[in-house]
């Protein structure tokens, strides 16, 4: 029988290499998880893909009030001369007004350049989800490692807590908080207001993880030395959860860009002028017969956001939390 040496299984150690017909999960010498991710995301032509359409869109968000106006319009300029007049309003030339002036086309009606308005539509759509999810991601990964560690008393008021949370029809609370709300920011609004009904399903994952870690040798050996449970919290609870935590927070992304706009299409969410994907959506329904491609236009860069973030979020969960994904 092989016996291995005290705190060998620490939450920095490697594992042992993997013989032929090991899962494709397991590590070989000297990897740790974060190598074993970059090398399969490398192996992955999907993933790669969805890496790099990840990445130009936030580099899009970040760089919006620049790029917005590389084609010569701000996102609130009308330009009268790319619509008809006599025609209610409809983009002049092909495929919604798309032309050297306009990449993209025009609004109907108000001959608002396309393109300026998707790319500022990405900075808010990305914030609002960016910043829900960093709200979801601190307070579940507090909340699970407390109910998880000490347990007890703590455990049963963190877990019901969970359990009333998720239970609350989240989405007909934000739809009325949102509606009655005035003379507020709306994306900080709606940034709270998504981030509080989303923390227990990261709350959960971390629960289980912090359960099974708080009996490994190296904890009990870091109690015995006398450590504060801040400190055994920190230092080897923590990391060990870490890998879950980040797959799961790239899949929540996604589900925080559809949540944002949905509400927005619903109106309840950003409001004129600040342009938004959910927004133009809810516009274009209205001239999806006589204008299609102002409907498809921020349609196809909504559905390329979530499939990509979703797809990177899928293969981060196969890698780091193998075992999560399985279940």
């Amino acid at each position: 029988m092989t016996t291995t040496a005290p705190g060998a299984a620490g939450p920095g150690a490697a594992l042992p290499a993997a013989p032929d017909g090991a899962p494709a999960g397991a590590l070989p010498p000297g990897s740790s998880p974060w190598q074993l991710a970059r090398r399969e995301l490398r192996r992955r032509p999907a993933v790669r893909v969805s890496l790099c359409v990840v990445l130009l869109f936030v580099l899009m968000a970040a760089t919006a009030p620049w790029l917005g106006t590389l084609g010569g319009w701000g996102p609130d300029e009308f330009d009268k001369s790319a619509i008809d007049p006599y025609l209610g309003g409809q983009p002049l030339g092909s495929f919604g007004g798309i032309s050297p002036e306009h990449w993209l086309g025009v609004e109907p009606v108000s001959g608002r350049d396309l393109f300026a308005r998707v790319v500022n539509g990405a900075q808010v759509s990305l914030l609002i989800a960016f910043a829900a999810t960093a709200i979801v991601v601190v307070a579940g990964t507090a909340a699970g490692i407390a109910a998880g560690y000490f347990g007890g008393r703590t455990d049963t008021v963190l877990s019901r807590l969970m359990d009333l949370t998720m239970s609350f029809p989240s989405l007909i609370f934000m739809i009325a908080m949102l509606s009655v709300a005035k003379d507020v920011n709306r994306i900080v609004l709606m940034t709270v207001v998504i981030g509080v009904f989303g923390w227990p399903g990261v709350a959960r994952v971390v629960r289980g993880q912090a359960l099974s870690l708080k009996h490994r040798e190296y904890v009990d050996a870091a109690r015995v030395g006398g450590s504060s449970s801040w400190r055994i919290l920190t230092r080897d609870i923590l990391p060990g959860v870490s890998g879950p935590v980040i797959a799961y927070t790239t899949l929540l992304i996604p589900g925080m860009i559809s949540t944002e706009a949905a509400l927005s299409y619903l109106g309840v969410g950003v409001r004129p002028p600040t342009p938004s994907w959910g927004q133009m959506i809810a516009e274009s329904v209205a001239f999806y017969e006589t204008d299609p491609m102002y409907f498809v236009i921020p349609s196809l860069f909504l559905f390329l956001a979530v499939l990509a973030f979703t797809l990177l979020g899928d293969a981060l969960r196969d890698i780091l939390d193998p075992r999560g994904g399985r279940t």
